[in-house]
């Protein structure tokens, strides 16, 4: 495991694979207020396919410039959490699936910049990359994906939500080749089911290959989700 830096951003990278002997590379975005490091372990948990490489990328934003540096909390843009929570407990679900938060444009062009930096870096296509995320970071890596130009060879989206969705909605058809694996839980107090529901049926409606994993757990990511995730990826390498 190392870390390096891609344009603006920093990543754990494991394993360290030459371009020959990866066939395929999964990057990860953590969610809201947790440390870069927060999914690596994933790595371990998973049994993705033989020559499968790992890249954790790291928020640009640092919450708590004193936390220790193993712990800092990071964000990919910045977040009124009252708000958020007054929103969903009034079930102000249109707000919430319309608004474009302050940053998202700005973190979308950092993470553009890193992954061009990334498959330079490490000669990998497009069909060779899945992108992916937990919560915040789920949300980014679909608007990423919404937005390039180039397929990805897959989007996870953990625990994440629906945006800015008249922005969204003119963009699912163009992307409808990238097969989509998504996960919620129905008791998620963070980021509510019926907007995953809401991204869900986006994603079906402009047929795409789409797999929705439910489970309970809250906002998290449960066993049957690591089960899920294990079969799109291998599927991945087919």
């Amino acid at each position: 495991m190392q870390f390096v830096q891609l344009g603006p951003l920093t990543a754990l990278v494991t394993p360290d694979l030459s371009p020959q002997d990866a066939a395929l590379t999964v990057v990860l975005l953590h969610g809201y207020g947790a440390p870069g490091t927060d999914l690596v372990g994933l790595a371990a948990e998973l049994d993705p396919p033989a020559g499968t490489r790992f890249v954790f990328l790291q928020g640009p934003i640092v919450l708590d410039p004193s936390a220790p540096a193993a712990m800092t909390p990071r964000a990919w843009w910045p977040l009124d959490m009252m708000e958020l929570h007054v929103l969903r407990s009034t079930k102000q679900y249109d707000v919430l699936a319309t608004r474009q938060p302050e940053g998202l444009v700005e973190a979308r062009a950092a993470l553009t910049e890193a992954l061009a930096a990334l498959q330079e870096k490490y000669e990998i296509p497009s069909e060779q990359l899945v992108l992916g995320g937990f919560s915040q970071g789920a949300m980014l890596s679909t608007d990423y994906a919404l937005h390039t130009k180039t397929d990805l060879g897959g989007l996870v989206v953990l625990s994440g939500s629906v945006l800015t969705e008249k922005e969204w909605a003119p963009l699912f058809d163009a992307h409808r080749q990238v097969p989509v694996f998504q996960s919620h839980s129905p008791d998620d107090q963070v980021l509510a089911f019926v907007l995953a529901e809401r991204l869900r049926d986006r994603f079906v409606a402009a047929g795409y290959s789409h797999e929705f994993v439910s489970f309970r757990g809250g906002h998290g990511i449960g066993p049957t989700v690591l089960s899920g995730l294990n079969r799109f990826l291998g599927a991945r390498s087919d």
